[in-house]
């Protein structure tokens, strides 16, 4: 809670001291299994700023509260007494009469929730594939080790294989699972698995008693599959990275979108058995000009008993082409069904920008609960094999354009790293079980997807950055400052004072924060400058780094100004800065300019400040961006990362530059030529000296390959692209340019 010491008025509004650091909105237990009671909201017209009934204070100058508007839900609004979290139970299929196991509870205790991952036990033998799963969990923030706090238990015995026949299979898995203590007929646990059932049949049983457990499976089917409770995962291998991941083969949209190749398939034909059917009529669909479907009978050690009179040709056929090489050229893929439902080649056709044709009856597709497949993919019927070449025939251009496009966003979105799948996963269980904050489809389907959206910070729309342009609004015209203060007051000409007054000078300015995060008491009130806006001084209490990150419920506008103490600006930057981050508001817009690199002697990542001809970095000492992404700072990344940032008093801008680019995966906006936009007069002993630190720089070198790590990929990209007002150095009259002050900088 925020402890008040001292309000005074700076003519003519007031500052007000707080004496603690202020509470951001509460953390969200995530996966909780309590849902916290907090304040309700009014939103002042559409897209208007979301005020918190308990802290009218904060109510910009001008603005009243409209009278007889219903409270809209916002981030901070769930319902106060416990809820039951019990999901909904599997439903029945068709006419038959049947339910499948009964596993619908998840427990309703009080307290904080996480997903526990249980030890493993010497001797226990782990594929790298769970290996990888497990450390995606852990590593992710529903992670807890006590399990007294866990609303959801992972298993720690290997259950991604439970074909009987393969060397990853773990035997006496049945009385492994009884004997957990914490098991509970599989209550609240969920198995991750990725094959089940094995020759002739290949069934869909794990080869154990589930109980009341919940599956995240592979190659499930619509009639096992419980609706609300199980989740369908894709079928990857084993080389499937653990994080990170390639990106998707897209690099033009070419128009028209068509390919050398209409339709494509290569892969194995099963001459008996399960899923042959299918495969083995391919051969009434292959032309060899633009629908090249192969198929082998090289499968298993007595394929030659059981060859037909098409093999050899088959063969010879298929060693023709280049997998690779048709993937790339292909306009549509086919992936059939194999001996289980699920196939490699789902992720192969997404990640090649191939739109998938599912030719696979009864599979429920991976993450179908939230991803409209039919954006994406082309679903066929194994009945009506002859058809499909007439059907994706007749799609037109655009919508081709458009299914390849998806494709490229849900593969990297969820599908392109053992993490990715493990989280989408973890959070399509959070939205059944908070349906007042659950993510709608629209997060779901389009950038940057329901992993980057946390639904604990709004349930409206328009409260992110990226959905402007959907819902044909735009973002508030107006500002908050946020300068990160660590020397003491000294001097009435200090830079931080001179900064204060013009930054209060915008006509975007709505207020001021000041975070006051030295080691010095707060300065006497008389101290700080008269401003046309509030200003709000906050001490906070570990006055670490990453505090000047945290989602203060003072900032009331979609914009934050970021500033550190030592910055020069001027008003007329301040507000072209500003008008150019309303065109971009998913983007940093700074002056500050940085780049990285990547050293091939020492192999690894570099940090560099020399002027170039790209940039790849807007560090947050100077520039402006969406207050979400406070939230998504203080909520998304690990603990081992802010902490890493606290400890050096370093790098936090490069971390936010990191998550910012991971997200939009676009790179940042310098605006006009500026470079120094440092104050060179600042005292060397003070804590803002840390740039003359000879150390400081290496540290940072240190923190792009550390952040680069766990990301597991190289998230920032390079841009050449600055932005001047219109008529900037032009040859006219002075008179005709809206930002001349600019020009004399």
């Amino acid at each position: 809670m925020l402890a008040v010491n001292t309000t005074f008025l700076t003519a003519p509004f007031p500052c007000y001291y707080i004496g603690s650091l202020l509470s951001p909105a509460s953390r969200p237990d995530l996966l909780s299994c309590r849902v916290l009671s907090t304040t309700k909201l009014l939103r002042q017209g559409t897209g208007g700023p979301r005020i918190p009934l308990r802290d009218q204070t904060h109510l910009l100058p001008g603005r009243t509260l409209p009278a007889g508007l219903p409270p809209v839900p916002h981030r901070d609004t769930a319902p106060s007494p416990t809820l039951s979290l019990h999901l909904s139970p599997p439903r029945e299929r068709g006419g038959e009469g049947l339910e499948t196991r009964q596993g619908r509870s998840w427990d309703g205790h009080e307290g904080p929730g996480g997903v526990y991952v249980y030890p493993q036990q010497k001797g226990d033998k782990i594929a790298e594939s769970y290996q990888n799963v497990l450390a995606a969990i852990e590593g992710s923030r529903f992670y807890t080790s006590d399990p007294g706090q866990a609303c959801v238990f992972v298993l720690g015995l290997d259950t991604l294989d439970r074909d009987q026949l393969s060397p990853q299979y773990v035997h006496n898995l049945r009385a492994k699972v009884q004997g957990l203590h914490l098991w509970n007929n599989g209550r609240n646990h969920l198995i991750f698995n990725l094959y089940s059932g094995t020759w002739p049949d290949y069934t869909e049983d794990v080869g154990f008693d589930i109980g009341q457990a919940m599956l995240a499976k592979a190659s499930i089917s619509t009639e096992n599959f419980r609706p609300n409770f199980d989740v369908s995962i894709p079928l990857f291998s084993k080389d499937h990275p653990r994080t990170g991941g390639e990106k998707g083969f897209l690099r033009f949209n070419t128009i028209p979108p068509l390919r050398k190749y209409m339709l494509v398939f290569k892969g194995k034909r099963y001459l008996t058995g399960i899923g042959s059917d299918t495969r083995n009529a391919l051969y009434h669909v292959h032309n060899g000009e633009d629908v090249v479907l192969l198929t082998t009978c090289k499968h298993g050690k007595d394929w030659q008993k059981h060859k037909d009179s098409r093999c050899d040709r088959d063969n010879t056929e298929y060693e023709k082409y280049d997998y690779r090489e048709m993937l790339h050229n292909a306009t549509f893929c086919l992936v059939p069904r194999g001996r289980r439902l699920g196939s490699f080649r789902f992720l192969e056709a997404l990640q090649a920008a191939c739109v998938p044709v599912m030719l696979s009856n009864g599979w429920e597709l991976p993450f179908s609960e939230v991803i409209d497949w039919n954006q994406a993919a082309v679903i066929g019927d194994e009945r009506l094999l002859l058809q499909i070449p007439s059907t994706i025939r007749s799609i037109h251009q655009d919508k081709i354009l458009a299914l390849r496009q998806q494709t490229q966003f849900l593969w990297e979105a969820y599908f392109s790293s053992v993490e990715k799948i493990v989280l989408t996963t973890l959070e399509i269980i959070q939205d059944r079980i908070f349906k007042h904050i659950s993510r709608n489809s629209l997060i779901w389907n389009k950038h940057p997807g329901g992993l980057f959206v946390l639904p604990q910070y709004s349930s409206y729309l328009g409260d992110f950055p990226y959905y402007y342009a959907n819902l044909g609004l735009k973002p508030l015209p107006t500002f908050t400052a946020v300068i990160h203060a660590v020397t003491p007051l000294v001097s009435q000409s200090q830079p931080v004072l001179k900064l204060l007054v013009a930054v209060a000078k915008s006509q975007y300015c709505a207020q001021i924060i000041v975070l006051w995060n030295c080691d010095k008491p707060l300065p006497a009130k008389h101290r700080w400058p008269a401003t046309s806006v509030p200003v709000i001084v906050i001490e906070g209490e570990s006055k670490v780094m990453s505090s000047r990150f945290l989602p203060y419920d003072n900032i009331v506008t979609d914009a934050v100004l970021s500033l550190d103490e030592d910055t020069v600006l001027s008003t007329t930057e301040v507000d072209f800065a500003f008008t150019v981050w309303q065109s971009f508001p998913d983007r940093i817009v700074g002056y500050p300019a940085r780049s990285h690199f990547w050293d091939n002697t020492k192999e690894r990542w570099g940090y560099t400040s020399k002027w170039t001809n790209d940039y790849s970095m807007v560090l947050t000492g100077a520039a402006i961006y969406h207050k979400y992404y406070h939230y998504l700072y203080t909520h998304y990344l690990p603990a081992s990362l802010k902490n890493m940032v606290d400890q050096l008093a370093n790098c936090e801008d490069i971390l936010m530059n990191f998550l910012v680019s991971a997200v939009t995966k676009l790179p940042p906006i310098k605006v006009t030529q500026k470079k120094q936009y440092k104050e060179t007069m600042m005292g060397q002993t003070s804590r803002a000296s840390r740039w003359a630190d000879p150390d400081h720089f290496a540290q940072r070198q240190s923190c792009m390959n550390t952040f680069a790590s766990w990301f597991g990929y190289m998230p920032l990209i390079h841009s050449q692209m600055r932005l001047d007002p219109v008529l900037f150095k032009d040859q006219v009259s002075i008179l005709r340019k809206k930002y001349r002050d600019i020009e004399r900088l």
